[in-house]
């Protein structure tokens, strides 16, 4: 999750986004003028700022331009204004704004803008790695297995622990990566549910007879696992 810095005058505005952000499980500080704003950047380096335009001190484009002519947009920002045009929103963007949102501000789109800007803030792989983030697959109780997804620092391959760690080459043609994926994606879920074909077909949301195919298809031993269907 993230930390948020929202610079708003308005106390109403800056509860309900502190509300709704914090429900996220992001961390959330407050700014009511540019003031606040400079000190909270400077204290707490965050990963976003939602900026109002109009404020009684310095205005947010103001703000926005100070921060860019000082090397300090280390952060997006989202611009945020109740009387904003298409010619504010242009200007907004100009000066390194990564979006502009129009008040009232609906939930909806409160949450996407946020979510679109800490994609395009996130640390970018080099050319060639994919990377992917831990994930917990032991969360539905699966006894024995761990299957983290790990990060390589390996060009064109991607490391997935499962019982026993599997490495796939991403530099080869598109049919066998997709048929190394799927056979460590049927062998998880035949070891999670002990063999059942009926729990892994619903789980997977493939039909019995097809499944069968696909297992044969790929080369997965069903006898490894199997303690019953």
């Amino acid at each position: 999750m993230a930390t948020i810095l929202v610079v708003d005058d308005e106390l109403g505005i800056r509860a309900l986004l502190s509300e709704i952000l914090s429900d996220e499980g992001h961390t959330i500080e407050l700014a009511e003028n540019a003031a606040q704003a400079r000190a909270c950047r400077e204290r707490m380096r965050p990963d976003l700022v939602l900026l109002d335009i109009w404020m009684p001190d310095v205005d947010g484009i103001s703000l926005l331009k100070e921060w860019g002519a000082a090397g300090q947009l280390s952060m997006p920002v989202i611009m945020m204004s109740g009387h904003g045009t298409i010619d504010t929103a242009v200007e907004a963007t100009k000066f390194g704004a990564i979006a502009f949102l129009e008040k009232p501000i609906t939930l909806q789109k409160l949450l996407r803008a946020v979510e679109q800007a800490l994609v395009k803030a996130a640390p970018r792989p080099l050319p060639g790695t994919v990377t992917y983030t831990r994930v917990d697959l032991m969360s539905n109780g699966a006894p024995g297995i761990s299957s983290p997804l790990i990060s390589t620092a390996q060009p064109a391959m991607v490391s997935m622990g499962l019982q026993s760690e599997q490495v796939f080459e991403l530099d080869r043609p598109l049919r066998e990566a997709r048929d190394a994926f799927e056979k460590s994606y049927f062998e998880f879920h035949l070891a999670k549910e002990h063999g059942s074909m009926t729990r892994v077909a619903e789980k997977t949301g493939l039909e019995r007879t097809h499944l069968y195919r696909k297992l044969k298809q790929l080369g997965v031993d069903l006898s490894r696992n199997k303690k019953g269907v």
